[in-house]
């Protein structure tokens, strides 16, 4: 019987590409799988030529000579009546290259284990609360939590001293077990390794062969100056150490900065508020105040200050993390209102309330005043 072209079988076009032609295998291959189709020689069939389709055009240097002497030109007659001796074992070989864990669990090679297979540690996160003064100033925490070390009894090496781990003799050292049923072919995990391909005869008394012990570290941990709400700091080596000597995870602290009940924050800067009297906001002032770290600053009112102005005090705020420039200090002004007066002061204000024009009535007037120039 004349060979059906390869390119009818795959259903695929001669410029087909490699991607085109592993696909429409694929889809083949799934379809007339033995195991799909059980006593059924039609589909073992069809199988068996959709293999021998992919494993020619497959191949750069094959399907040139394919695609210029057809089937005449490619040698056939071998084993089984496909090329080159292709069996019903190379067929499901390349099945099994194509497909990988799908049908054979990790790619139908099992490979031997050289031993232990280093496991990085995980990374730990920690969580502290500081005040703004000490983000403003920097300072210095004291944590302590728990995490895994390296177990000094073994060295992290799991063993008993004098002894040594061993290559598992059920799985040879894969760990992996491979059973077939029919064409089938799969493998699941060594049972008396676990899937290590190892066992620890006399594991460490310490850390039971798991080469790490929980403790709780204790250390301090420098908090820089100008930090900010939701930073967080990285301290590598901190996290837990890793399994056969895997690398230590890291420590990740995210920083909260409580709030202040007199300053705040506005990016780098320090921002705060002062109570002024009307006279000192008409006339102007100098007035000492006392900054988050208890150093004194003047602040220079200037004659005519509204309620509400920014009056700012240059490098007195946070010092920028991502760069060396330095916030300021921003005091905002608040204007006093006095809710009780001397019979003096009272009649005062009135006065003042008439010349300014804002009504003779007493409660009008100083209605009137605050109005207009607060208002």
């Amino acid at each position: 019987m004349a060979k059906r072209d390869y390119y009818e079988i795959l259903g695929v076009s001669k410029s087909a590409t490699l991607d085109e032609i592993k696909a429409a295998y694929r889809k083949l291959a799934l379809k007339y799988h033995p195991d799909r189709n059980p006593d059924n020689k039609e589909a073992e069939e069809k199988f068996k030529e959709a293999a021998e389709a992919y494993e020619m055009l497959s191949d750069t240097q094959k399907r040139q000579q394919y695609d210029q002497f057809g089937h005449a030109g490619m040698g056939m007659g071998g084993a089984g009546g496909h090329p080159h001796g292709m069996n019903m074992d190379d067929i499901f070989e390349n099945f099994h290259d194509i497909f990988g864990e799908m049908f054979s669990g990790g790619g139908g090679r099992r490979r031997k284990k050289s031993g232990p297979t280093p496991r990085n540690g995980h990374n730990l996160h920690q969580e502290i609360s500081i005040s703004l003064k000490d983000a403003y100033l920097g300072c210095t925490q004291q944590l302590n939590y728990p995490r895994f070390e390296t177990c000094e009894t073994c060295a992290g090496k799991g063993t008993k001293k004098g002894t040594s781990i061993q290559t598992c003799k059920t799985c040879g050292g894969t760990g992996q077990m491979q059973f077939s049923q029919g064409f089938f072919m799969y493998s699941q995990a060594c049972s008396a390794c676990n899937g290590e391909g190892f066992t620890i005869p006399e594991p460490c008394p310490t850390c039971s062969g798991k080469t790490r012990v929980k403790k709780h570290d204790k250390f301090s941990v420098n908090i820089p100056r100008g930090i900010f709400d939701g930073a967080e700091l990285r301290i590598a080596g901190k996290g837990d150490a890793g399994i056969f000597g895997g690398h230590v995870g890291d420590l990740a602290i995210k920083v909260h900065v409580m709030p202040d009940k007199k300053f705040s924050r506005e990016g780098d800067d320090l921002v705060s508020t002062i109570v002024l009297t009307y006279p000192q906001l008409v006339l102007g002032c100098h007035v000492e105040i006392e900054n988050i770290d208890g150093t004194k600053e003047t602040l220079k009112v200037p004659k005519g200050c509204p309620s509400g102005e920014r009056i700012i005090i240059a490098g007195k705020g946070f010092p920028s993390l991502r760069s060396k420039v330095t916030g300021n200090l921003v005091i905002i002004t608040q204007c006093h209102i006095p809710t009780k007066l001397s019979a003096d002061a009272k009649n005062a204000l009135v006065e003042y309330s008439k010349l300014i024009g804002t009504g003779t009535d007493t409660n009008e007037g100083i209605v009137g005043f605050f109005k207009k120039f607060l208002g």
